[in-house]
């Protein structure tokens, strides 16, 4: 302990005799790390624009919900998107049935001029920035720095990926950059430029916290850069830049109790960005890839069931009839290991994949089916709107919390089943494993380990033979959606 002291004060001595340069050059790296932002700042700011909007919306306070739903880890405030001092979030239904009254509300957001495609910035400057900025908007002002102010209209908007693109008819002003986000680094300093609270052209800066961020339940495609630089409301459709001056993102959301920073904000990348916004202006719409299966995360419980290591991989609960997976001999079952090549990581990763994958394209999938290996290819087609997706004793499933009814032709009428395709659950003990797996009365279980269940006593069967591995293995369909859910006790 003595030994370890005298060292430490020894070494605090030799500190204190280094020669005062040492300390002089670190101030100056401070210096020059201060004028790098201070660069970023005059090159970025002249093409970031105040946006204030103005619309309609219903009368009385919006509230908010957490979309980890009403039992989430944080509370019902801790997720709010910023647009402006309105704070809209994403709205609850109404609790109350009347009709209310409409009356005018100003919004306010930020935006940044961009390089659109070769040839599509003739007679116009374009503006990216969030939909939910410019949404329901009956006139859109745009301000920049030098205090000149334009009338813009909606070019076209996104809401599922939350981008939009807005115009006016003004030139000189230097659009940024869409830097390549895919070289983008964890541990990479950004800056954030916006209008929070309405102060102009404010900018934050931090670092790149984590990249490929998915599942959020912000929007319905998300691919987040997640960043630690200080984004409050207004600073929603404003750039994320680099250092030098090239826009990775567009700040969109933040987690937060309170409504303000928290040291968690979330920025759509570039590249999603700039094929969405160039669709945008060329045609109005974005036109996105389908498959026709519904995925799932591969959990370690839903490997252990299928006999394979968890490593990558996302599983096909759902084929689609006539669907472009159905046609190329996708199956139920399946697990997705690579598309194109390249490995998938998760749901979402890949979601976003086939979406930005052109209608027609023929794609290359890895898959594992019954423990082998098989490659496939799949032609792309295109989403619509219209694809956006005789026992009657009951029979106790101790172990598992689950009660189930043989479907009558009285029960499949009204769970929109069919008599002879699986078994209608009527009760789920609160506590059981059934319940925290989030299955509940209505849902229809359709195969148990692999194998079809017409009736309450083969799934109690079922269940019976899996007591001793003590794992269980169901395919369950809740409304339209199948999916697998692996249970262990």
């Amino acid at each position: 302990m003595k030994k370890n002291l005298f060292a430490q004060l020894l070494y605090l001595a030799w500190l204190l005799a280094l020669p005062g340069h040492a300390s002089d050059d670190a101030i100056a790296n401070l210096r020059q790390t201060g004028k790098a932002f201070a660069s970023v700042a005059r090159a970025v700011s002249p093409s970031v624009v105040f946006i204030q909007v103005e619309g309609k919306a219903s009368r009385g306070v919006t509230p908010f919900f957490s979309p980890f739903g009403d039992e989430g880890p944080f509370g019902e405030d801790f997720f709010k998107r910023f647009f402006g001092d309105q704070f809209p979030g994403i709205p609850r239904t109404p609790r109350s049935d009347k009709p209310q009254e409409e009356r005018r509300v100003m919004g306010q957001g930020s935006g940044f001029v961009f390089a659109a495609k070769d040839g599509l910035l003739s007679n116009k400057t374009y503006i990216l920035t969030n939909s939910h900025v410019v949404e329901n908007a009956d006139k859109i002002r745009v301000k920049f720095q030098d205090d000149r102010e334009f009338v813009a209209k909606v070019t076209g908007r996104d809401p599922q990926s939350d981008i939009a693109v807005i115009e006016i008819n003004a030139h000189g002003y230097h659009p940024l950059t869409l830097a390549d986000s895919s070289k983008v680094e964890v541990g990479e300093w950004v800056v954030a430029i916006g209008n929070p609270f309405g102060l102009s052209h404010t900018l934050t800066v931090g670092v790149v916290s984590a990249k490929g961020r998915t599942s959020l339940g912000i929007n319905d495609y998300e691919d987040f850069i997640q960043t630690d630089a200080a984004i409050n409301p207004g600073n929603s459709g404003g750039p994320l830049v680099n250092l030098n001056g090239e826009a990775v993102g567009i700040n969109t959301a933040i987690f937060s109790r309170s409504g303000g920073y928290m040291g968690v904000g979330f920025a759509i990348p570039s590249n999603l960005a700039k094929t969405i916004a160039n669709q945008l202006i060329e045609h109005g719409e974005v036109t996105r890839g389908y498959l026709g299966i519904v995925i799932q995360q591969l959990t370690s419980a839903l490997a252990e069931s299928f006999g394979i290591e968890a490593s990558q991989g996302v599983l096909v609960a759902q084929v689609s009839k006539h669907s472009p997976a159905e046609k190329a001999g996708l199956r139920q079952g399946d697990i997705i290991e690579r598309f194109e090549g390249e490995p998938v990581k998760d749901v979402g990763s890949l979601r976003n994949r086939v979406a930005l994958t052109a209608p027609g394209t023929t794609v290359e999938l890895v898959i594992l089916r019954d423990g082998k290996q098989k490659t496939m290819e799949i032609t792309i087609g295109k989403l619509t709107k219209d694809k956006q997706l005789a026992e009657e004793t009951s029979q106790r499933a101790e172990d598992i919390g689950l009660t189930v009814q043989t479907l009558t032709p009285q029960l499949a009428e009204q769970f929109d089943a069919i008599v002879g395709e699986g078994v209608l659950v009527t009760e789920v003990r609160r506590g059981s494993i059934a319940a925290m797996a989030g299955i509940k009365p209505g849902t229809i279980v359709l195969q148990v380990n692999r194998k079809e269940v017409k009736s309450a006593a083969e799934f109690q069967r079922a269940v019976k033979e899996s007591s001793s591995d003590k794992r269980l293995l169901l395919l369950i369909r809740e409304g339209e959606t199948q999916r697998f859910v692996a249970l262990s006790w």
